[in-house]
């Protein structure tokens, strides 16, 4: 059996981040956050990272990234383009519409449906998630055959920026699966102490504190694939293939998954840690938990040496 796979979604603009967040050296050592969660994923027993980017980062990516991690854990890259997987007629009318990005997570994961050959894990390239969440990723996709897929989820009170709104796939659990996801765009703790979503097309609506949210670190067998490509399709001949800026997210297509019976998805509680950096403001924070970890043993000092 081969071994799991951590696939890298790293090809995002940073439009919040003000910046290429995915290649902004947040070690003493030059270290990205991604460089984190691969050496968690390599001694959690993954055998190799898929770095999904951009063709016009592709130099940049291998100087800053790739130059320190592929002599110590097997690396190959996948692209997503505008134009990759997109059919021709809807490609056109896309143009048409001033689409100038990608179509999101979904679409980015079957840029690299060719590079995957086994169970695997995706994740963001902005974001830590801690040795605990790889553990518990790691031994569910180390089954034979793994034929669920997991989810690591968070505490949302864990996930907030200070600096604005986040985006978050708010979960329901029963009986240690995922039931359902809804992606919530504009999620924040207010003056009162609480947190709201309010996000357009929808009345403000209060999230507890202890709310489990998607942070995109999902575990899936191979032959989640198929049911991918149907979603993606679904959305492109819907309204979302004429949209300027829509995007088709991965926890909305686990969650049409999940209901049309194609897919069960496991909720693994590995009491992990997250932090990210969607905002620039949050680059501090980041760099000071990582010296920490650090300091602390979790980390040596050079994590490729």
């Amino acid at each position: 059996m081969n071994k799991p796979i951590i696939v890298v979604l790293a090809a995002g603009m940073g439009s919040r981040y003000g910046g290429l967040k995915q290649m902004d050296k947040i070690g003493k050592n030059g270290e990205v956050l991604l460089d984190y969660s691969v050496y968690d994923a390599k001694r959690s027993g993954f055998g190799k990272a898929v770095f999904i980017i951009r063709h016009d980062i592709e130099k940049d990516f291998k100087e800053t990234v790739l130059s320190r991690i592929a002599g110590s854990f097997p690396c190959e890259l996948a692209f997503q383009e505008m134009d990759s997987l997109i059919p021709p007629d809807i490609l056109a009318k896309s143009r048409e519409s001033n689409r100038t990005k990608p179509w999101g997570t979904t679409h980015a994961l079957l840029c690299a449906e060719k590079n995957i050959d086994g169970p695997f894990t995706v994740i963001n390239a902005d974001d830590f998630y801690g040795p605990e969440a790889f553990k518990a990723m790691g031994s569910h996709l180390a089954g034979d055959p793994v034929t669920e897929g997991a989810i690591v989820p968070y505490r949302l009170e864990k996930t907030l920026s200070p600096q604005g709104t986040v985006t978050r796939g708010v979960c329901e659990v029963k009986k240690g699966c995922l039931v359902s996801v809804n992606e919530l765009t504009a999620i924040a703790r207010e003056g009162d102490g609480k947190i709201y979503n309010t996000g357009p097309g929808s009345s403000k609506q209060y999230l507890e504190d202890a709310t489990p949210v998607s942070m995109n670190f999902w575990g899936f067998p191979p032959s989640v694939f198929s049911g991918l490509r149907r979603y993606f399709d679904d959305f492109l001949n819907g309204p979302g293939g004429t949209q300027p800026k829509a995007e088709c997210y991965l926890p909305m297509a686990a969650d049409w998954l999940i209901k049309n019976k194609l897919l069960t998805i496991r909720v693994l509680d590995a009491d992990a840690s997250w932090f990210g950096v969607t905002y620039k403001e949050d680059r501090e924070a980041a760099v000071k938990k990582l010296e920490e970890l650090t300091r602390t043993g979790v980390y040596p000092p050079a994590l490729w040496e």
